[in-house]
């Protein structure tokens, strides 16, 4: 049974690899995304809505709903997809899924903060 239990760990852990790998979205720690994000000129993007943004923000993002997907999609294609982009929501899933969607639209490096803000903000 153990032996069974660490070969589905280490397939899971190879496959999770390649398919991150495939779709070159990379995923952040809190101290790799604030290393990264801070002091620097970046484009910070906070995917949840206007009232979580509101309630709290990593400083300099911009709030661009994910949920609101013509006026989000409309906001992305003004950012230029040569730059890398740094995504986060609450706790990871909505800005894993636009993370997607932006590397679908062409954009060549996309950030995700593990754990989102409200990792984040634990951290602070």
């Amino acid at each position: 049974m153990k032996k069974i239990l660490l070969i589905m760990a280490f397939l899971s852990t190879l496959f999770g690899a390649k398919a991150q790998e495939l779709t070159n979205i990379n995923i952040l720690t809190v101290s790799e995304f604030n290393q990264q994000t801070l002091n620097n000129d970046v484009q910070l993007i906070d995917v949840r809505t206007e009232k979580e943004f509101n309630e709290g923000a990593i400083e300099g993002a911009r709030n661009m709903d994910f949920l609101q997907q013509e006026s989000f999609i409309k906001q992305i294609e003004k950012l230029d997809k040569n730059r890398p982009v740094y995504l986060y929501c609450r706790s990871g899933n909505r800005s894993h899924q636009a993370a997607e969607q932006l590397k679908n639209m062409g954009f060549d490096t996309v950030y995700d903060l593990e754990g989102g803000y409200s990792l984040w903000s634990a951290k602070k």
